[in-house]
C-alpha cells in the first residue's frame, strides 16, 4: 500500500466517524460513502469485503435475529400490560419508579438489541412517568444508560461486547462464568448512584393514579407463543454450544427470528414483508460497513505498528495495558461509534500481545483461540470500556439515540449538555468499578 493510499484510508475512516458524531449525513450513508471512496482507489478489494463480511456475519446474525424476536414480542400488546403492572408496582414512589425501571430495562437488554428494546420500552416508561407528574428526560436517559450497563450482562448483550469475545472464541457460558458478574456490578452502580443524581426523582411521592382500563389481548395464543421463543432462545444461548451440533449465539438468534416470522405469518399478526422492512437496516448496514473500513485500516499496517508501540510503552505490563485501554478506548467510545472503536482496537491488542511473546503469531489470524488466562483481563477492559464509554454522552450509543427519539415524539427534547451531567458522572463511577473488577481478573489469571 502506498504513502497516499495510507493516508486516504486514515482520512477516510475519520470523516466516516467525525460525519456521524456531529449528524453531518445518515451513518449509514456515511459508512456506504467511505466504503465506496476505498473501493474505487483500490484500497479495499473483493477479497477484502469478503473478508470482512465473513467477520462481520456473527454480529449481524445476532443482531438482526434479535430484531425479528423484539418486534415480535412487542406486537403481542404485552408491554402495554407491563406498564400497568410498573405503574401500580410504584406506589406513586419515585424510589420505586426508578429501581423497577432497573428491573425492567436490564433483563431484556441483556438479551436483546439494546436500541430495539428502548424503543419498545421507553414508552412504558414515559406512560409511567406521566402518570406520577415527573419529567420524562432523567427517565429517558437513566433507560439508556441501563440498556447500555445490562449489555454487559451475557456476551450478546452488546455489538462491541461480543465482537471481543468472538474475536478470542468465548463461549456464552464463559462469559457468564467470567464476565457476567462485572456487568452486574455496573447495573448496581447505576442503582447506587440514584439517590444522588436522580434526587428529585427519588424523592417523589403522589397518591397512587388509578391506571388505565387493561385492554384483552388479542392474539393471547400469540403472546404466549412469543414468550416461549424469547425462553427458548436463552436456553440455547446458555447450552446450544454443548449440543453435540453445538450452536452458537449468533445462530440461535437466527433460528429464533425465523421460527419468529413463521409464527408471524401464520398468525396474520403482521406481514413477513412489514417485519423485514422495519428491521433497523441503518444499524445493519453501518456495521457491515464498519468492518470493512477496519480491514482497510488493517491493510495499512498501522495498527501493527502501534502494537509495536505499545509493547515499547509498556513492556509486557499487561495491567498497565488494560487500564490504559480501559480508559483510551472509553473516551474513544463516547464521542465515536464504539463498534468501529473496538474492532480496531483488537487488532490492535492481538498484535502488542504477540509482540510481547504472550500469544504465538498464529493469533494474528482466524479462529485462534488458544488465549491464555492470563490475557483475558485485558480484553474484558476493552468490552466494558467500548461498552460504557457509550453512557457519558448523547451520540456514544444507538440505544441513547434511541430514547431521544421516544423523547421528541413525547415533547421533551434531551440536550447534549443534558446529557452529560448526568452521563459523565455515571460512565466516571461505572469506569472505576470495572477497573477494580478487571484487577480482580488479573488475580485470578494474571
Amino acid at each position: 500500500m502506498t504513502e497516499f493510499q495510507i493516508v486516504l484510508t486514515l482520512v477516510v475512516f475519520g470523516a466516516v466517524i467525525l460525519a456521524i458524531a456531529f449528524d453531518v449525513i445518515d451513518m449509514a450513508a456515511a459508512g456506504l460513502l467511505g466504503v465506496s471512496v476505498l473501493l474505487m482507489t483500490d484500497i479495499l478489494d473483493k477479497g477484502d469485503v469478503m473478508a470482512a463480511i465473513e467477520s462481520a456475519a456473527g454480529p449481524l446474525l445476532l443482531l438482526a435475529g434479535g430484531m425479528i424476536v423484539a418486534q415480535t414480542l412487542g406486537s403481542t400488546g404485552i408491554f402495554d400490560r407491563v406498564s400497568t403492572v410498573y405503574l401500580r408496582a410504584t406506589r406513586g414512589s419515585g424510589k420505586r419508579f426508578l429501581l423497577l425501571l432497573i428491573v425492567l430495562v436490564a433483563p431484556l437488554c441483556a438479551l436483546l438489541p439494546n436500541a430495539t428494546t428502548v424503543v419498545l420500552l421507553a414508552p412504558v416508561i414515559v406512560r409511567v412517568a406521566k402518570a406520577l407528574d415527573i419529567d420524562i428526560v432523567k427517565p429517558l436517559i437513566v433507560t439508556a444508560i441501563v440498556s447500555n450497563s445490562a449489555g454487559l450482562l451475557t456476551l450478546v448483550g452488546d455489538p462491541a461486547t461480543f465482537i471481543v469475545g468472538h474475536a478470542i472464541g468465548m463461549s456464552f457460558g464463559e462469559y457468564l462464568k467470567r464476565v457476567s458478574l462485572g456487568g452486574l456490578l455496573s447495573v448496581v452502580t447505576v442503582a447506587a448512584l440514584m439517590p444522588i443524581l436522580m434526587r428529585d426523582i427519588w424523592r417523589v411521592q403522589r397518591e397512587t393514579p388509578a391506571p388505565p382500563p387493561e385492554r384483552p389481548l388479542a392474539r393471547p395464543g400469540f403472546a404466549i407463543v412469543s414468550v416461549a421463543l424469547l425462553l427458548g432462545m436463552i436456553v440455547l444461548f446458555v447450552f446450544g454450544e454443548d449440543l453435540p451440533t453445538k450452536i452458537v449465539p449468533p445462530e440461535t438468534a437466527f433460528i429464533a427470528g425465523s421460527v419468529a416470522l413463521l409464527a408471524i405469518g401464520a398468525v396474520h399478526v403482521s406481514s413477513v414483508d412489514q417485519v423485514i422492512r422495519e428491521l433497523d437496516w441503518r444499524t445493519l448496514i453501518f456495521l457491515s460497513c464498519t468492518f470493512c473500513l477496519v480491514q482497510a485500516v488493517t491493510n495499512t499496517g498501522l495498527l501493527q505498528s502501534l502494537s509495536l508501540q505499545l509493547y515499547e510503552w509498556f513492556g509486557a505490563e499487561l495491567k498497565v495495558v488494560a487500564m490504559n485501554l480501559l480508559g483510551g478506548v472509553a473516551l474513544l467510545s463516547s464521542v465515536l461509534a464504539n463498534t468501529p472503536v473496538v474492532a480496531a482496537s483488537i487488532t490492535m491488542v492481538k498484535g502488542y500481545l504477540v509482540a510481547a511473546e504472550v500469544v504465538p503469531d498464529a493469533a494474528l489470524g482466524q479462529g485462534f483461540a488458544e488465549w491464555p488466562l492470563a490475557t483475558l483481563p485485558v480484553f474484558v477492559a476493552m468490552m466494558f470500556a467500548g461498552t460504557l464509554g457509550g453512557n457519558a454522552t448523547l451520540i456514544g450509543a444507538a440505544a441513547n439515540l434511541a430514547a431521544i427519539g421516544v423523547g421528541v415524539r413525547n415533547g421533551a427534547k434531551v440536550t447534549f449538555v443534558t446529557w452529560l451531567r448526568y452521563g459523565v458522572p455515571f460512565t466516571v463511577a461505572q469506569l472505576l468499578v470495572s477497573a477494580l473488577y478487571v484487577f480482580a481478573l488479573f488475580a485470578l489469571y494474571g
